[in-house]
């Protein structure tokens, strides 16, 4: 039977990404191991791996590059020997009669994972298991989806002994990196007097920008790429929010050189950006992504991550609207950037929905005033509302 290809879940909070190209051709043989299609989720693109083998067919009605598509959508299939290009994308592989059935109980046959050879969904697939009182009782307790479960009792019936006992995982010891994050935050509470300045600003222009990106061929820029190459451009205007604190002075920065903070398996890492303002935000979300792979994959050098003039951080991906973050010390400041959401907002006497983002500025007020760090903050307030094209 036809395998289906479908979109994976990139983060724990991701409904939806952007199909940015495929890999693969229509018609190519694919093996295990082959990276099938580029996908973008909320902070980064990823190439997506084949777990099996097949011929692929990508339908004409499947999603093209630069669609959004939901978890879990299939977006092609991987034909076997003998196989004709007649597999839908809308739905996995299944039997009309199954499919009847799913659609007589009101399952999404998407979000079933098939029992049959090639994640074929069966009409076992689709019956609800029973579950004995005492197996209820711990999928209560361990706070287990008993439903997602296969019973061994008769005819699937779910014992206590089908309910995985979820065990709380050990922090273990302290690793080198975790104790370099504790001991610059802790450099950073207590040699900085740190303020926090926040502002609701209108993103509307910037999304429209970013959908005209994504509306031709090429690598879509994220928005924290836009902001990185937005404050490169504030901070030539406010190059006091770029310095930095010594013993003896407040030195300049010689270069905006500009830091992102990416989660990784090992802990924070903040790889820095060169020289953003010459950077065109295509260029700047290449170099940004190669940096993102680096980090999550453990190759960062020391280097990559040394001589930033100030920071961004961005926990929008996690459904966050403000926060205050903490100064990456020596800098003299850092952006926290929250979720973007369309809100509602005043249009003269008129109420209309504007997309809008939280942005949190904190500085260090030994360096920099309130007023100073003000002005910095409308400045790129003003560049997020209207990142001209010429700009960027």
């Amino acid at each position: 039977m036809p395998i289906p290809i479908t979109v994976p879940r990139l983060g724990w909070n991701m409904e939806h990404g952007t199909l940015v190209e495929w890999l693969k051709a229509d018609g190519d043989t694919v093996k295990p191991g082959d990276m099938l299609y580029r996908l973008e989720g909320e902070k980064s693109v990823e190439e997506i791996e084949s777990f099996d083998s097949g011929v692929l067919s990508i339908p004409p009605d499947a999603p093209k590059p630069g669609d959004s598509v939901a978890v879990g959508a299939v977006l092609g299939v991987l034909l076997q020997p003998g196989e004709g290009k007649t597999a839908r994308v809308t739905e996995p592989a299944a039997s009309p009669s199954v499919r009847r059935l799913a659609r007589e109980r009101g399952i999404e046959l998407t979000e079933v994972n098939g029992s049959g050879p090639g994640g074929r969904v069966t009409a076992d697939d689709l019956v609800e298991p029973t579950i004995s009182p005492r197996a209820r009782r711990r999928a209560t307790d361990q706070n287990v989806d008993w439903k997602q479960l296969r019973g061994s009792g008769a005819s699937g019936r779910i014992r206590e002994r089908d309910i995985p006992i979820v065990q709380t995982p050990s922090a273990g010891p302290l690793t080198a990196t975790r104790k370099a994050i504790a001991a610059r935050m802790l450099a950073s509470r207590q040699a900085t007097a740190p303020v926090t300045l926040t502002s609701i600003v209108d993103a509307s222009n910037l999304v429209n920008l970013r959908q005209q990106f994504k509306a031709v061929e090429g690598l879509v820029p994220s928005f924290t790429d836009f902001l990185i190459k937005l404050c490169g451009v504030a901070l030539l205007k406010h190059p006091m929010l770029a310095a930095r604190w010594t013993d003896a002075d407040i030195q300049p920065a010689q270069r905006i050189d500009i830091g992102f903070a990416v989660d990784s398996d090992a802990g924070l890492l903040v790889p820095v950006l060169r020289n953003v303002p010459s950077l065109g935000v295509r260029d700047l979300a290449e170099q940004s992504l190669e940096l993102i792979e680096r980090a999550r994959s453990g190759r960062m050098s020391t280097r990559d991550m040394e001589g930033g003039c100030f920071t961004i951080t961005n926990l929008g991906g996690f459904g966050i609207d403000a926060f205050t973050p903490i100064i990456n010390y020596p800098e003299c400041a850092i952006l926290g950037v929250g979720r973007i959401e369309r809100r509602p907002a005043m249009d003269g006497d008129r109420v209309v929905g504007r997309e809008q983002v939280t942005l949190s500025l904190t500085f260090d007020h030994r360096i920099v005033d309130g007023a100073p760090a003000a002005r910095f903050l409308q400045t790129l307030a003003t560049l997020v509302a209207n990142p001209g094209p010429g700009m960027i």
